[in-house]
C-alpha cells in the first residue's frame, strides 16, 4: 500500500537524515550565482527577522529506511556546504550521505561543490561572532522545507511533475534517465556510472532537441500519428520492452540484441561484410535498461552525421534558416532533416546519395512553396499527409517503413506545383526556390 507524508521541516530536524542521492539525479552543478543568491537570501531573513524563511520544497522517496532525493538535491547540497562552514566541531553530522566521494558522481560535481565551499567559506568567515552565531541559529530554527516524502517511487516523480509545472518546465529524457536506471537492476555499479557520465557529459540541450525534434516525430509519423508538442506525458513512447517481459515478441527481441551484442564484441564474419552491425531501428520497440542509453548515443550520433550532409547540401543551394520570412524555414529544415534520418536508419549512410538527397529535399520545400506561414502544426499535417493545400502521393514515412531497397524510393512521385502558386508570394526567394526544385536552376 501506498503511503505518503507532507510536513515542513526545520533544517536542524532533517540535517542528520539519511539522505541517498540515487543513479539517476544528475550531478550537483549549482553555479556560484545561485549559492550566492541563497545565501542572500537566508542572510536578509535573518537581519529582517522573519520568523519563517521557506528555502523550497523537497520530495523523497522512502526505501529500505534510506530516503532518495527525487527532488532539492541542489538545494540540499549546497545547504550541507554552507552548515559545513559554519561550526568545525560539528562539519561531519551534517548530511553526510550528501559528501561522500560514492554521491560525487563525476568531477562536474567536486568541482562545483569545491567553488561554492569557497565562496560561502569567504562569506561566513567575513561576519562577526555574534552574527555568525545568530545567523547560524537561524537558519537551523528558522528556515524550512516542505518535505514529502512517499513510498512509491511512481508518485514521488508525479509529485515532482506537479512541482515543476508550477515553475520550471521538467525534462522528459531526465525521466527517461531515471527510468531506464531503474531497469538496470542487473548491471555492475561501475558500468551505471560510466552511463551516467557519458549522459551527462553530452550536451544536455542537444539531448533535449533530439527527443523533441527528431526521435519523437520520427517513432510517430510512419504510424500515422501526430507528433505536436512533446512532453513529460508521451514519455511512455521511449520506455520499451521491460526485462520481466517474458512474452514471445518481447523474448524475440531482446534475444536479438543480445545476439548482435556478442557478434560486434567477438568480431563479426563475412556474412555482413565485416562490420560492426546495428542494432537499433526506429521502428523497433527499444529494450528498457543500459540498451535505451546505447540507442540514444546510437541516434545522438546518426543526427551528427545526416546533419551534416544536410547543411553541405542546403549551403550550395545557398539556403539559410532565414531564407524566407519567420521560422517557417527552421521548421522546414528540420522535416529535410528528419526524413534523411529515417530513411538512413532503414538502410544506411551509404543509402542517402545525392539524387536522394535531392528528392527529400524537393518533398520537404514543396510545403515551403505552397505556404507563405510555416508552424509546426503544418509541419505535422504534411509529415502525416493530411495537409489540405499539398497532399502528395502518399505518407512518405509510412513508404520509407515499407520498402525492401532504396530504389523503391524511385517510386514515389511528388506533386508537381504549378508556379502560378506562387502569385501570393512574389518574392526572389521564393521564385529562386520554385526553380530550385522543379527546373534544377540554383
Amino acid at each position: 500500500m501506498t503511503s505518503s507524508l507532507a510536513e515542513i521541516a526545520k533544517i536542524k530536524d532533517i540535517v542528520s537524515e539519511n539522505f541517498i542521492i540515487p543513479e539517476y539525479q544528475r550531478p550537483y552543478k549549482w553555479s556560484v550565482d545561485s549559492t550566492l543568491q541563497l545565501f542572500n537570501d537566508l542572510y536578509s531573513a535573518y537581519k529582517n527577522n522573519l520568523e519563517e524563511y521557506r528555502i523550497g520544497s523537497i520530495i523523497l522517496h522512502s526505501e529500505n529506511g534510506k530516503l532518495n532525493i527525487v527532488d532539492g538535491q541542489q538545494r540540499l547540497t549546497t545547504i550541507s556546504i554552507l552548515l559545513y562552514c559554519f561550526n568545525e566541531d560539528e562539519k561531519s553530522d551534517f548530511f553526510p550521505s550528501l559528501m561522500t566521494e560514492k554521491n560525487l558522481f563525476n568531477n562536474l560535481s567536486s568541482k562545483a561543490i569545491k567553488n561554492n565551499y569557497q565562496i560561502l567559506n569567504k562569506k561566513c568567515n567575513s561576519l562577526i561572532d555574534d552574527d555568525k552565531k545568530y545567523f547560524y541559529d537561524y537558519i537551523l530554527n528558522k528556515c524550512t522545507f516542505v518535505k514529502i516524502v512517499t513510498d512509491n517511487i511512481q508518485e514521488a516523480f508525479q509529485f515532482f511533475d506537479s512541482q515543476n509545472s508550477r515553475g520550471r518546465p521538467l525534462v522528459p529524457h531526465d525521466l527517461l534517465k531515471a527510468y531506464h536506471l531503474r531497469e538496470m537492476k542487473n548491471e555492475n555499479e561501475k558500468e551505471k556510472k560510466e552511463i551516467i557520465d557519458t549522459w551527462e557529459n553530452t550536451n544536455q540541450k542537444e539531448l533535449k532537441n533530439l527527443f523533441e525534434m527528431n526521435l519523437f516525430p520520427l517513432v510517430n509519423y510512419y504510424k500515422k500519428q501526430s507528433a505536436l508538442y512533446y512532453s513529460v506525458k508521451d514519455i511512455n513512447i521511449f520506455k520499451g520492452i521491460l526485462n520481466s517481459n517474458v512474452y514471445d515478441y518481447s523474448i524475440y527481441l531482446k534475444s536479438a540484441n543480445l545476439y548482435i551484442e556478442q557478434l560486434n564484441s567477438q568480431g563479426v564474419d563475412e556474412l555482413f561484410c565485416n562490420k560492426k552491425i546495428n542494432q537499433f531501428q526506429l521502428t523497433q520497440p527499444i529494450i528498457a535498461g543500459k540498451r535505451f542509453f546505447l540507442f540514444t548515443l546510437h541516434y545522438f550520433n546518426v543526427k551528427k552525421s545526416v546533419e551534416s550532409l544536410v547543411n553541405d547540401f542546403l549551403e550550395k543551394k545557398k539556403i539559410d534558416d532565414s531564407y524566407v520570412q519567420g521560422n517557417g524555414n527552421k521548421y522546414i529544415k528540420n522535416l529535410f532533416l528528419n526524413i534523411c534520418i529515417f530513411f538512413v536508419d532503414r538502410f544506411n549512410l551509404e543509402a542517402l546519395t545525392p539524387q536522394y538527397l535531392e528528392f527529400f529535399f524537393k518533398w520537404s520545400y514543396s510545403l515551403r512553396l505552397v505556404m507563405y506561414a510555416v508552424y509546426p502544426e503544418t509541419i505535422n499535417k504534411y509529415a502525416l499527409n493530411l495537409h489540405e493545400r499539398l497532399i502528395q502521393d502518399t505518407n512518405l514515412f509510412y513508404k520509407i517503413s515499407e520498402m525492401q531497397t532504396p530504389i523503391e524510393l524511385e517510386t514515389v512521385i511528388l506533386k508537381n506545383i504549378d508556379e502560378s502558386m506562387l502569385e501570393n508570394y512574389k518574392t526572389t526567394k521564393y521564385k529562386s526556390l520554385y526553380n530550385m526544385i522543379f527546373e534544377g536552376k540554383s
